[in-house]
């Protein structure tokens, strides 16, 4: 599968700060946001929920894909989506295995499980 996913009981903009807070706490930054939701409306006049695709990173791991295969930085950062359903948010994080797996390089491919590992205890945390 590409991606993992969990769905909050909570409205958008309070989800938002907890999966920022946890990503945090596991060594992973957002530092990128597509807002969706605001690129439709401007471009096509539709109306859609809030939907969010960000790009979470770990600066260390990804010097090392970048060292290890420097045109895999086209796989990076890995990607998340926030999206608004009714009155709780989902939340979809890209495998990095899956991602990453595109690479023959062994090093990009332990980045990729040890991203993995990551996620899925931030994934963890945010069932808590």
């Amino acid at each position: 599968m590409y991606e993992m996913n969990i769905t909050l009981d909570m409205p958008f903009d309070a989800a938002l700060d907890k999966v920022r807070e946890i990503l945090m706490a596991n060594h992973l930054g957002v530092v990128s946001d597509v807002d969706v939701q605001a690129i439709f409306k401007n471009k096509m006049d539709k109306d859609i929920p809030a939907y969010h695709i960000y790009g979470a990173c770990n600066p260390k791991l990804a010097d090392r894909v970048i060292t290890a295969e420097p045109n895999a930085g086209t796989l990076l950062p890995c990607n998340f989506i926030m999206r608004e359903e009714g009155d709780k948010t989902v939340v979809s994080f890209m495998d990095p295995v899956a991602v990453l797996g595109l690479s023959e390089a062994a090093d990009v491919r332990a980045v990729a499980e040890e991203a993995r590992t990551m996620i899925e205890r931030a994934i963890q945390q945010l069932q808590d």
